[in-house]
């Protein structure tokens, strides 16, 4: 199964340095710009199925790209959100921010690898021939890539910096075997 995941375009939040977990965020200006140049970018890829998560910075980006490719239905995942972050949604990033202290009610890093490793098997079982386009949100993009290298969950943090409308792609192959082929690419914002 071929894997092409990408990150949804900027959001206000984003600019705004709001934490956003698992609000919806509105796309600002340049993330519609981006999330236009990365459809144009990703207009001519052959996609058997188009997943995204509910949330709606993901929802908005995948229709962009959705334009180009106007036969393929987009299915939505819960499971594909952003981590839950509980109260502090919404909220700016204080200047002590730390991910390694989010307070209680919020999902630990083995709940969000869990969820998304439950989606990435069943993905696997169901179209393990395909190409699959993914449009999710940065956390959930860095446990794929944590999963995509077999490393361990303590490197979570050494994959941060995941780049709005980025580009990644590899394939999956029997027994959890990767070859990544492209790795966080924004060269379509150039």
């Amino acid at each position: 199964m071929r894997l092409i995941v990408v990150r949804h375009g900027e959001t206000i939040e984003n600019r705004e340095k709001i934490c956003q977990g698992q609000t919806d965020g509105t796309l600002s200006e340049l993330g519609i710009k981006q999330a236009k140049k990365l459809a144009l970018r990703l207009r001519d890829e052959k996609f058997d199925r188009v997943y995204s998560s509910d949330l709606g910075r993901a929802v908005n980006t995948a229709k962009e790209i959705m334009r180009y490719h106007p036969d393929l239905k987009l299915k939505l995942d819960k499971r594909l959100r952003e981590r839950h972050i509980a109260e502090i949604a919404g909220q700016k990033f204080s200047k002590d921010f730390d991910w390694n202290n989010l307070p209680k009610g919020s999902e630990t890093r083995q709940d969000l690898y869990d969820r998304v490793k439950n989606f990435l098997d069943e993905l696997y079982s169901k179209h393990k021939d395909k190409t699959v386009l993914i449009v999710t949100h940065g956390g959930v993009k860095i446990i794929f890539l944590l999963i995509a290298y077999n490393k361990p969950l303590s490197d979570f943090l050494s994959f941060r910096g995941i780049k709005n409308t980025s580009v990644s792609i590899w394939d999956m192959e029997e027994e959890g075997n990767y070859k990544v082929h492209l790795v966080n690419c924004t060269k379509h914002l150039n």
